[in-house]
This record gives C-alpha cells, structure tokens and sequence, in this order.
C-alpha cells in the first residue's frame, strides 16, 4: 500500500466508520446510502485584474505561473476559465482569460481534503476555525483562502505573485444542518456558534 492510500483511507475510513453512524442516529436515516458525503472539492482563482494592461508575453506567463502553482497543490492541471462577457469598467473583453479553476473527485479530493484539514488551515494566519457560516443552504462549504503560499508545496520565496483561493466542498446533503454536521463528524475545524 503507497502512503498516499493510507491518507485517503483514513478519511474515507472516518466518514465509512464514524459519520454514517452519526448522521444516522441524529437524522434518522434507515438506509446508509441515503447518509450526506462529500462529492467534489472545487478550487478556483481569479486574477482578471492582473492581466488586463500586460503584454502577450507577460499574460503567458502569468498564465503559465498560475497554472503550475494550481497543478502543485491540487495534484491536477487546472482548467483556465474565460470570460463571459465583456465589462468595459474592467478592461474585460469577452473570451479573455480571467481564472483558473480544478474539480477534485475520489482519492485525489480525499487527498486534498485531509492536507487541507491537518495541514493548511492551521497553519494559515490567525486561524481560529472554520466560521459555521461558510455553510451554506444546501450543504456546501465555501472557504476563501487569502495567500496560495499556505500550501506547503508552494515555496514562499519563489512566488512573485499571491494568489486568492476559494475551495468549494460540495455535497449532496439537502440542507445546511445536515451538510455542517457531516464536516463537524469529518472533524473539520468549524467554530463553536
């Protein structure tokens, strides 16, 4: 077994183990597939702003720096993301590329989910919890994370640009209260309300 199976085993073991049990008693499911899990983890950036008075060139590699650092922490190549529509206040031309994003599903987002946990968010800044907020109506988590560099794979001194992150953790809980009791049994780190 490689080490990275065993990380994956352990939070896919923890939800199997002790959460489908949890949500079970406190919501009364009969069947453990009706129990909430986590579908996907969605990492997105953007940095419109950035590349709107650059040269070809300096957009290229701006491009190619967000990619790799995206590839780095995520351990997928990212997907660039176009503009929609043109914005004449932005400098925003329809078609431009304005962001990067990555869906993350099976071992890779478990992966991701247990270095984000034990890792990431401890050791970001001031890091007092996960407000109960970031929950949202249908049971999705949304975490904006400030600086990219917080990620132990991407080297401080070698950034020349920080990027802002959102994290999307979604799942097929119907509700907020079932989707925030589904991360509290995860052990994520969410605030006492």
């Amino acid at each position: 077994m490689r080490r990275s199976d065993i990380n994956m085993a352990e939070l896919k073991q923890k939800y199997e183990k002790e959460a489908i049990k949890g949500m079970q008693e406190k919501f009364g499911y009969k069947n453990k597939m009706a129990v909430p899990k986590i579908v996907k983890v969605v990492i997105n950036t953007g940095f419109g702003r950035m590349v709107s008075d650059k040269t070809k060139d300096e957009q290229k590699r701006l491009y190619d720096y967000v990619s790799e650092n995206m590839a780095l922490l995520s351990g997928q190549k990212p997907v660039l993301t176009r503009a929609r529509k043109s914005i004449s206040s932005f400098k925003l031309r329809e078609g431009n590329i304005i962001g990067a994003k990555v869906t993350l599903r099976g071992k890779k987002m478990y992966d991701f989910l247990e270095k984000l946990i034990n890792i990431v968010l401890p050791r970001s800044r001031d890091f007092k919890g996960i407000s109960p907020k970031t929950v949202d109506k249908n049971g999705n988590m949304n975490i904006g994370i400030k600086e990219h560099i917080i990620f132990p794979e991407i080297s401080p001194e070698k950034a020349p640009i920080i990027l802002g992150l959102e994290i999307t953790i979604v799942t097929n809980a119907k509700d907020k209260e079932k989707g925030l009791e589904l991360f509290k049994l995860l052990d994520f780190p969410i605030k006492k309300s």
